[in-house]
Order: structure tokens, then C-alpha cells, then sequence
């Protein structure tokens, strides 16, 4: 995994653990299988989330095999498809729609892409993708929110992916902490 450069282009306003600034979205998956205990491992870490009334809205429907990737397929967006067709796992993530779902859910992605990092593997979440599609496909009940899919697996190289995706094949910055807070009220 290239990590290599997250802490040149990452600098933290204040102390952080460095897992966080290692966490990006790279989309060059090399097709190599996810060993079971590795790959679970990531839906253990999303298990203990924090959830309101303990609730655990959170649902991952994941795809391994061949045939179980191309049906999710169907419904990503081919922009999208042009990386993720060599990510070896794809994960729907869903929630039941009770209490605050959407953000507790987030926090269950939260933990599982840090353990991915952890373990040695990537993460990237689309939102490029035919939630409609992926309902009827995947026999999504209505009492259910889809969210995201998220590729997962081991980071590949750069050259590896189509030109025009390459130069998107980087870690990016975040604005400083200051910008995102306001103090006692919106300004």
C-alpha cells in the first residue's frame, strides 16, 4: 500500500493518530483475493460503531465471487466501473431506517475504513451508482436506506489504471480544523 507521502501532503493542525491521515481513497485495486479472517475483520471493526439506543441500522451486502461483482455491476456507473472492476471485494452498505440510521451507519464506514488500513487494505466508497438498480438486483427492502459501494482490497499501481483516471490517483489535503467549526452559532 502506498502510503508513502500521506504525512508530506497531510500535516495536521493538531495531534492525531497518523491512521487518519494514511486513510484515502485510492482506485487501483490489484485482483488479488482478500483472505476471509482479514476481510471479516473489517465488518467486526464496523460492528462496534457507536449507535444510538444500540440500534446498529447497519447492513453490508458484499460481493467476492465473479458472478457476485457483476451483478453489482450492473448498477454502478460505468465511470466508476472503469477502476472498481478489479477491486476482488465490493461492499453495499444499507441501513434500516430507524432513529438517526444515516449517521450512525456513517460511523459503522468510519471504523470499518480505518481497520481496512490496519490490515493492510484499501477502501474506496462510490455513490456513483443506480440506487434503484441496486435495490431491485440485490432484493433490497423498501425499510432500508442504501448509502454507498465501497470497493475494498489491495492497493495496486497508478500505471495500472486507464490514463484519464491516473491523475485523480492521489492523496488529497483537508481544509484547516478552523473552517469546519463554528463557535455558538452558525457565521
Amino acid at each position: 500500500m502506498d502510503t508513502t507521502g500521506s504525512t508530506q501532503v497531510r500535516q495536521p493542525d493538531y495531534d492525531i493518530d497518523a491512521i487518519y491521515l494514511e486513510r484515502w481513497s485510492p482506485r487501483s485495486f490489484l485482483e488479488k483475493e482478500v483472505p476471509e479472517d482479514l476481510l471479516m475483520s473489517l465488518f467486526e471493526a464496523a460492528r462496534w460503531a457507536p449507535s444510538s439506543m444500540n440500534n446498529q441500522p447497519w447492513r453490508f451486502i458484499i460481493a467476492r465471487s465473479k458472478d457476485e461483482r457483476e451483478k453489482f455491476h450492473s448498477f454502478i456507473m460505468k465511470g466508476n466501473r472503469k477502476w472498481c472492476e478489479k477491486a476482488p471485494v465490493l461492499a453495499l452498505i444499507i441501513s434500516e431506517k430507524k432513529g438517526p440510521h444515516a449517521f450512525d451507519t456513517g460511523a459503522a464506514w468510519g471504523f470499518l475504513s480505518l481497520q481496512a488500513i490496519r490490515n493492510g487494505l484499501i477502501t474506496h466508497p462510490m455513490g456513483g451508482f443506480d440506487k434503484d438498480q441496486a435495490r431491485e438486483v440485490l432484493n433490497i427492502p423498501e425499510e432500508f436506506a442504501i448509502h454507498a459501494v465501497v470497493a475494498i482490497g489491495y492497493q495496486g499501481d497508478k500505471e495500472a489504471l486507464p490514463e484519464d483516471i491516473q491523475e485523480k490517483e492521489k492523496i488529497s489535503d483537508r481544509r484547516p480544523v478552523e473552517e469546519s467549526i463554528y463557535e455558538g452559532t452558525f457565521k
